[in-house]
């Protein structure tokens, strides 16, 4: 066997563990439903609702990945009627409701981060959730995340392979001056727009605009029109019969992107990262990233001009860089022997040594940390997608077969991607054509169609509920 069917085989080995079986979906809407009974057991809570966001809802979770829930008090409006100050003393209460109810464990509230925060841990395997107060930019961040993840099956592979290699190499950690999850996620994507040929478009054709800016106004209608914008740009961009088909394997494009990185901190001092132009950008000629004070920048493209890396320290940067290097190093060389190493933490070592037959799967997932938060149309020769999400509170829904009018604009591609194609701008709330869907409880909810009103599926019954948004589980 050559070494390039070697990595091949080892990758999808890997997938087939990590990859989230239809119980830790379970597990983590039984979560959810118990994080919203203690939350509607406070009066000062009634009427909140329980909503997830992150890689749980963007499909980018690993078995062993967290759980980000967000608790909405925004009664239908973008706009949250809460300070910091009210949001620490919400998850105050947050907490005592949870400590009465019981279930729960680890208990840590982090009141001064950039959004305040209470970390728990459930009883059910172990998993770490994340709490926070009317965080709707990131609800929407996973939706796009979850979306754009719809181009191409290739990509939520990248991201968890990614994802595990960063956690086997401790590059994956902010709190200790390496990336967050959603930095890798973001570097993935501009790995698969500066490939060639490019798989995934600058994500401006996508979304033109910025994204945190569009978030105003009611919600349903916002969420409506966001979501139209990006079906119809996904939808042209997938329909262009002229743009070249990546074929890349996935050990290619692996090997690919430890390679492009690898010398990420001599770069980083001159060159950002900006996915929604799909290239580097000088950080001089770009006046909202001035000035300088970030050892890496890579730019959340639904939040511009912030800094998805912030965290990233210079010393750690350097380290990081020779991480890309000698793991690329040591993929392309003929010698296999630490292949595994490379590629996954020791835990994960045992587990597949444990399973070669890669249908046992490890009775408590969630004795690995959790990882951090932050998601197919074409065909691969990468295998079928693992399995699929039982049931969901509040279901993503696939803006691909939304049928929006819309407007033409020109976009301006990578330098290596030319793309013809036209991008659709978001629409008045005028314009909107209010589209729904229905579940097919034997798919992925995120890839519903659009038919009637949302609807609540429920595991132990085929029947669907519909209820009133206010009223609606998350």
């Amino acid at each position: 066997m050559s070494a390039q069917s070697t990595l091949e085989n080892t990758l999808k080995e890997i997938l087939r563990v990590v990859k989230p079986l239809r119980e830790d979906w379970t597990t983590r809407s039984q979560i959810i439903d118990e994080l919203r009974g203690a939350v509607e057991s406070v009066e000062s809570l009634r009427g909140a609702t329980v909503e997830p966001f992150g890689s749980f809802v963007s499909d980018l979770f690993t078995r062993w990945g967290d759980l980000d829930v967000s608790i909405e008090f925004s009664n239908g409006s973008f706009v949250s009627p809460y300070g910091k100050k009210q949001k620490q003393r919400l998850l105050e209460n947050v907490m005592r409701a949870m400590r009465q109810k019981g279930g729960w464990r680890r208990y840590q509230l982090i009141p001064n981060a950039r959004v305040p925060i209470l970390k728990v841990e459930s009883n059910l395997q172990n998993v770490s959730c994340d709490i926070s107060i009317d965080n709707l930019k990131c609800q929407m961040k996973s939706r796009l995340l979850f979306w754009i993840s719809e181009i191409d099956t290739r990509f939520r592979d990248m991201v968890l392979l990614v994802k595990e290699w960063a956690k086997a190499h401790n590059i994956n950690n902010p709190k200790f001056g390496t990336f967050n999850s959603y930095s890798l996620t973001l570097l993935v994507v501009f790995h698969f727009q500066t490939c060639a040929p490019a798989i995934f478009p600058p994500l401006k054709d996508i979304y033109p605009g910025n994204l945190i800016d569009d978030l105003k106004g009611l919600r349903a209608d916002t969420e409506r029109r966001i979501e139209e914008t990006c079906a119809a740009n996904i939808r042209r961009f997938q329909s262009y019969n002229l743009r070249a088909e990546n074929r890349s394997s996935l050990s290619e494009l692996f090997i690919s992107f430890l390679g492009k990185f690898s010398d990420i901190s001599l770069k980083a001092s001159e060159l950002g990262i900006c996915t929604y132009t799909g290239q580097w950008q000088a950080i001089k000629s770009n006046m909202r990233w001035l000035p300088q004070t970030y050892a890496l920048f890579i730019e959340d493209p639904f939040e511009q001009p912030e800094n998805s890396a912030r965290a990233v320290s210079k010393r750690e940067l350097t380290r990081i860089s020779e991480t890309f290097e000698m793991s690329h190093h040591m993929l392309i060389s003929p010698n296999h022997s630490s292949l595994l190493a490379t590629l996954v933490r020791p835990q994960m070592l045992s587990l597949m040594v444990r399973t070669p037959d890669w249908r046992r799967q490890p009775t408590h997932p969630q004795r690995f940390r959790a990882e951090g938060s932050h998601s197919p149309t074409p065909s691969n020769n990468n295998g079928p997608r693992q399995p699929t999400r039982p049931q969901v509170h509040r279901v993503v829904r696939s803006p691909s077969q939304v049928q929006p009018q819309y407007q033409t604009v020109k976009p301006k591609g990578p330098s290596e991607v030319q793309p013809q194609y036209q991008t659709v701008k978001p629409k008045g709330p005028s314009q909107v054509q209010p589209q729904f869907q229905t579940m097919n409880p034997k798919s992925h909810p995120n890839r519903a169609t659009f038919k009637k009103p949302p609807l609540q599926t429920y595991e132990d019954q085929r029947q669907q509920i519909w209820r009133p948004r206010s009223d609606r589980p998350v």
